[in-house]
């Protein structure tokens, strides 16, 4: 018999699933990837999945892991899954879903919620919440599904998270991981448990505690992998599957981000900075602090709401002929674009993007929308590119001025992983906008090692979670602040950039008012 010596890493990402074997130290054995279609949109700003679409492409992406190295099956000794967040699933009593799941992409809402009475309201009022209390009203699923969909919300037995649907084909086992529950849910983050009966989120969303699954912290148990799963997904009957939480939360863990002297970029679909703390920290008063791939540990957070779908929307809208080159050229239309940065200098001629798409709750607010300010008959769409790779970081450093400000601590090094972290251009600039070093991890599939590290504590490689972070996470290349560039963003960010919102925010406002959008 084999020595079992590698873990099998399941990541259901927005855009692809992959299935992944890594070894103690942290390495890609084998991997393969199977692209998916992120989500389906019947009405405007919907976005939904089947669940049996999701799971289908997991055991096809198993089955090529297999047919590809087969002599490594033998070798796995335990798995983990990582989930896209923020996803809801109907089920009914049988656990079959009745109806797609809402990706976390949906924009829809709601203003027939349930009603509170006015002594709650007024004290929402008092401490100055009335907003954030109409967000997670009115965009909590279980609340629009309920008026939009009567009678299947009645059918709904068990409202789930993707992954906790995944979970449950996998091991036949509806439970979920703590470090999975982010989004409209009535879910006590400092607590990292259900919320208690008298919570005001049982009033204000219409899900009961009997709809919603038993938890597991990271590194424990959900279950065994089934025999209809091995037979779907070629997985070894009978291993165990350990919980290890949302992609987001793996690639924090996978790149180190356990103190908060250490800010971890995903340049991904959603930008974000994170810190990782012991003690429950919130980013901002009233946002939670996120549970952590590590059990009763938390993640700071601030997030830049599209991200890097923006380099998406520009190859879209402006890239035509980087599209067809890449084409001609058989790659991705990406590495491209690192040809526009070079045609454009730090700061974009002076183009200055604020990379607000999409409105937030608290940081950067509701009112929020993009703007470019600057523009000359120099510009060119390689400045336009620059600007919004640039407008980005510093979005993503006014997110870490504000995680200093709470943590009480400097932020010394960052660690960048997501799609964007693959462009030493981007990196460099990374680098200069923060003024700080700026480091890859040593693998590309951050949220997949997060799920990995997880599968290894679960499965006693290592006695914690620090200890398998030191053994499998590693240091890739290092970007240094280059200083004529860097003060040259500097000055950019403070004399220009964190001004703009607040210049700005009045004219989101009369937009909004006068055009009716965005309605919230």
């Amino acid at each position: 018999m084999q020595h079992q010596d590698l873990v099998l890493a399941l990541d259901q990402g927005t855009q692809s699933v992959r299935a992944m074997l890594f070894d103690l130290t942290g390495q890609v054995v084998a991997k393969a990837q199977q692209h998916i279609t992120p989500y389906f949109s019947t009405h405007p700003n919907w976005a939904e999945q089947n669940g049996d679409y999701l799971w289908h492409h997991l055991t096809l992406a198993c089955q090529a892991l297999w047919t590809q190295h087969p002599h490594l099956r033998d070798r796995v000794a335990a798995a983990a899954i990582t989930c896209q967040r923020a996803s809801m699933i109907c089920l009914d009593e049988d656990m079959k879903p009745l109806r797609p799941a809402t990706i976390w992409l949906d924009s829809r809402r709601t203003d027939n919620y349930p009603r509170l009475p006015w002594w709650i309201k007024a004290g929402v009022g008092v401490a100055g919440q009335s907003h954030m209390l109409y967000q997670l009203q009115s965009k909590a699923e279980c609340n629009w599904l309920a008026v939009d969909h009567p009678a299947i919300w009645a059918q709904t037995r068990h409202f789930v998270q993707v992954s906790a649907y995944l979970n449950l084909k996998l091991t036949g086992q509806l439970r979920d991981a703590v470090s999975s529950q982010v989004g409209y849910v009535p879910f006590d983050y400092k607590q990292q448990r259900w919320a208690d009966e008298g919570d005001l989120k049982w009033r204000a969303l219409r899900v009961k505690r009997d709809q919603l699954p038993p938890l597991v912290q990271a590194a424990e148990a959900l279950g065994v992998i089934s025999a209809q799963a091995s037979l779907e997904t070629g997985i070894p009957q009978g291993l165990t599957l350990y919980a290890a939480g949302s992609d987001k939360a793996c690639e924090v863990l996978a790149c180190g981000g356990i103190s908060p002297d250490v800010g971890c970029i995903s340049y991904g679909t959603t930008a974000t900075i994170n810190t990782g703390n012991a003690r429950y920290v919130p980013p901002m008063p009233f946002l939670p602090a996120y549970p952590a791939a590590i059990p009763h540990s938390y993640t700071s957070e601030v997030i830049v709401q599209r991200g890097y779908w923006m380099v998406n929307w520009f190859k879209r809208e402006f890239a035509a002929k980087e599209v067809q080159q890449a084409q001609e050229r058989g790659v991705a239309p990406e590495l491209l674009f690192d040809e526009l940065l070079d045609e454009s200098p730090p700061g974009a001629m002076g183009l200055v993007l604020q990379p607000f798409w999409n409105p937030g709750v608290k940081f950067p607010g509701p009112e929020a929308k993009g703007a470019v300010i600057g523009f000359g008959d120099v510009h060119t769409r390689a400045h336009l590119y620059r600007a919004i790779i640039e407008g980005l970081a510093y979005a993503l450093r006014n997110g870490k001025e504000q995680l200093e400000r709470r943590n009480h601590a400097p932020i010394q090094c960052l660690r960048v992983a997501g799609g964007g972290s693959q462009s030493d251009r981007i990196m460099q600039i990374t680098a200069n906008v923060f003024g700080l070093r700026a480091e890859r991890i040593h693998t590309y599939e951050a949220s997949g090692l997060g799920a990995a590290i997880n599968a290894a504590v679960g499965a006693g490689y290592f006695a914690d979670h620090a200890l398998a972070v030191a053994a499998m996470s590693h240091k890739g290349q290092v970007f240094h602040p280059q200083e004529d560039h860097a003060n040259t963003y500097d000055r950019i960010y403070r004399e220009v950039y964190s001004r703009m919102y607040d210049r700005l925010a009045p004219l989101y406002k009369s937009i909004r008012h006068i055009t009716h959008y965005p309605k919230y």
